[in-house]
């Protein structure tokens, strides 16, 4: 199975949006999020699609919000080692 397919799957399923640039298309919001950016702060999750693995490790090895989040998942030591 390619990824786009994997991808599609999910999509069908109501289980994520096609891949979308936050720099250039934005977050996918519904009304009622547009709306609570407004009066509050609505917590978004976004998926960082990478290229390949060599991608993958610059933005990991930059430290920020996917390492954290990794670890908090289990998926890396808190030192950034996979595990």
């Amino acid at each position: 199975m390619e990824f786009d397919d994997w991808l599609q799957i999910g999509w069908v399923n109501g289980w994520c949006s096609p891949p979308c640039c936050s720099t250039h298309d934005g977050v996918p919001t519904s009304d009622a999020e547009d709306e609570e950016f407004e009066d509050g702060d609505p917590c978004i999750h976004v998926l960082r699609l990478y290229a390949d693995a060599a991608e993958r490790d610059a933005v990991t090895s930059a430290g920020g919000p996917v390492q954290w989040r990794a670890s908090n998942r289990g998926w890396v030591s808190t030192d950034g080692v996979k595990l």
